[in-house]
């Protein structure tokens, strides 16, 4: 795994500390509803690409939900950390 997801989310926080004009980040952030119906848009273009397009495309808008989802966790002060605990909260060890 690449070290680009980190790097990313540092990106999204950075911008939510240092606003930059003309930020699409920015936009999103001052604007949690706009920031969840992108989320919303882009999980659906996801189940649409798995369906009935390319993995080119699969690909591309699952990069899309990612990076939406980031923006609204910081949009409401939460990071990717609160999203890992509750997957490693959910992980049941094989035994």
């Amino acid at each position: 795994m690449s070290d680009f997801l980190p790097e990313l989310i540092a990106i999204v926080e950075d911008r939510k500390r240092n606003p930059k004009e003309g930020s699409y980040t920015n936009t999103l952030l001052a604007d949690p509803v706009r920031a969840a119906q992108k989320v919303g848009e882009e999980a659906t273009e996801v189940v649409v690409a798995a369906l009935a397009q390319s993995h080119e495309r699969l690909v591309a808008e699952m990069a899309d939900l990612v990076y939406h989802g980031l923006v609204l966790l910081v949009a409401h002060g939460l990071s990717w950390a609160d999203v890992e605990a509750e997957l490693k909260k959910r992980h049941k060890p094989r035994e």
